[in-house]
């Protein structure tokens, strides 16, 4: 029951995650800021850095070391994404 709950809860922030992205680069789109990419772009890998590692660690039998790593290497891009969004010059 646990896992269940963990998987429901991975998948759960993995969905917000996207809407955000997805939301960020509709204002990409309406508004030409290439900022928001950045933000739309960093969202996403966030979000698919816990899903990654759910993939890797239960469908391709990954070690849980080695899946952790790989979706904190994937996460920590995208955080640096939105950090750059955030800390840029406006052009």
């Amino acid at each position: 029951m646990e896992h269940t709950l963990f998987v429901i809860a991975k998948l759960f922030t993995t969905a917000l995650a996207l809407v955000i992205a997805y939301q960020a680069y509709r204002g990409y789109q309406r508004h030409s800021t290439r900022l928001l990419l950045y933000v739309a772009v960093g969202f996403a890998l966030v979000g698919l850095g816990g899903l990654l590692e759910g993939v890797l660690f239960e469908a391709l039998q990954v070690s849980i070391f080695q899946a952790g790593f790989v979706a904190a290497l994937v996460t920590a891009v995208g955080m640096l994404s939105i950090l750059y969004a955030l800390c840029a010059p406006n052009p």
